[in-house]
């Protein structure tokens, strides 16, 4: 987590410096009048620069009603308000689907383009087309092992293999022996790399399940026909938010002791770990995805600034259990966590 807090500090010292740069006066209380106007602006939603009216485009692989990419939105939005940036957001869980969104963004000439790699294969000509036509581009949440080769300026997310250990190694504390892991997107790179980490660390047994994530009901019932089969499967690790409560549910009807646990955190996901419905939860702090993301594609145009230095800049993971969540409720209920 150090290496994250590095990078948030280091955004905010450049964003400080070019704030002040632009918006402070000659005189000797300009700086600080200007730094109040700044957040005034920002607390209002109105733009705390004078740079021009840029449009960027985000385009990520989210399905409809997933509540992750609502708040991924929410702090991209937050950061554009602030910036004087147009926003647009589209979004598809095909990865041909997705390609074109982005080529669409391309002909519409945006300024900046922010994209998701769940399917790298699809996205690698959209994002070349859009390096070639001078778009900057930055990469979050997926793909952190492509985004370089790929031309991006920069991923911004965490590491999903590394996440997957921590979650291995969380399991292991907590006495488990046998492991079921819930993938609700097939082809998605990510959600394979979190559940092959979490058995590389794990030292029990592991097995992997796939279920369709666009059909809640089919989920909860697949869940819950591996439970009844499967008595001595003791933790079931889902791979978003939604998805906890329906394997809380198929627990319930299955009537295995199994702990629920699950990658990302909301609302309903903190209430949870409250009440001990859900064992832990792995936050990745999406609306700092939306917000950096944002942010460093309007430092780039105006400054040429880039963070990073070739590595991803890393927001999580971090495991939030009971101790954590009633501190971090009140920012999931906004939909800022």
């Amino acid at each position: 987590m150090a290496r994250v807090r590095t990078g948030v500090r280091a955004l905010g010292a450049v964003l400080a410096a070019v704030l002040g740069a632009s918006l402070a006066g000659c005189s000797s209380t300009g700086g600080k009048r200007a730094e109040e106007r700044a957040e005034q602006a920002a607390a209002q939603g109105r733009a705390a620069v004078s740079t021009p009216r840029w449009t960027i485009g985000m385009v990520t692989h989210s399905g409809d009603g997933d509540t992750f990419w609502d708040i991924v939105q929410s702090g991209a939005k937050q950061a554009a308000a602030k910036d004087n940036i147009k926003f647009l957001y589209a979004h598809s869980d095909e990865g041909q689907q997705q390609a074109q969104l982005v080529d669409s963004y391309i002909d519409k000439k945006v300024d900046g383009l922010i994209v998701t790699l769940a399917k790298p294969d699809a996205m690698k000509a959209a994002v070349a087309k859009a390096t070639k036509a001078g778009i900057p581009v930055i990469t979050v949440n997926s793909g952190s092992a492509e985004s370089e080769k790929f031309g991006a300026l920069t991923h911004i997310g965490q590491d999903e293999t590394i996440a997957g250990e921590a979650v291995g190694e969380e399991l292991g504390k907590r006495g488990r022996k046998k492991a079921l892991c819930v993938l609700h997107e097939q082809g998605n790179v990510g959600h394979e790399q979190r559940c092959a980490g979490a058995k590389e660390t794990f030292d029990g047994e592991m097995q992997n399940l796939y279920v369709d994530g666009t059909n809640m009901p089919d989920v909860q019932a697949s869940i819950e026909a591996k439970l009844q089969s499967r008595k001595d499967i003791d933790a079931v690790v889902t791979l978003g938010a939604p998805f906890a409560d329906a394997a809380v549910k198929a627990k319930e009807q299955a009537g295995s002791e199994a702990e629920i646990d699950t990658f990302d955190l909301n609302a309903q996901v903190a209430t949870a770990l409250q009440a001990d419905t859900l064992g832990f939860a792995v936050d990745q702090q999406p609306y700092l995805q939306g917000y950096q993301a944002v942010d460093l594609l309007w430092l780039y145009k105006y400054n040429a600034d880039v963070l990073g230095g070739g590595r991803p800049v890393l927001t999580g993971p971090e495991i939030i259990t009971k101790k954590d969540a009633a501190e971090l409720e009140a920012y999931t209920k906004r939909g800022t966590r």
